[in-house]
């Protein structure tokens, strides 16, 4: 980490599925791989720990309950975790590195806001005008 600049949290979402042509033990290969990354990165305070997620879900709206799943394979949320780096490029540097990814699996990397939210801030939730 630059000594500039002060370490900001990155929410990272696991997306998609194993690649089905590939046999079980290189998948469990990967997750071994995985998880001695994740202890090392957790070690030296440059990620913290998320949790794999249940394929059960709903989505709650002004309008109701929506029985899950409703996203595409490729749009599937298998689990999440923070890095904490002084960049998004730093961010995606460490994505890049988990062993996951040659298995089929893609990492979403986005910057935590610090801020609370506001009506006249704009944000991803603000609606283009």
């Amino acid at each position: 980490m630059s000594e500039d600049k002060r370490p900001q949290e990155f929410l990272v979402l696991s997306r998609g599925q194993w690649d089905a042509q590939l046999p079980p033990e290189r998948i469990q290969q990967a997750i071994d791989e995985f998880y001695a990354w994740h202890d090392r990165l957790v070690a030296q305070g440059r990620m913290k720990s998320g949790q794999r997620l249940q394929p059960a879900t709903r989505l709650v709206t002004r309008h109701g309950v929506i029985d899950g799943p409703y996203t595409e394979a490729k749009e599937i949320v298998g689990g999440y975790w923070f890095f904490v780096a002084g960049s998004l490029d730093e961010a995606v540097e460490l994505a890049c590195q988990n062993p996951c990814l040659a298995c089929g699996l893609s990492m979403e990397v986005r910057p935590v806001d610090p801020e609370r939210a506001s009506a006249w801030a704009v944000t991803c939730e603000t609606p283009a005008r």
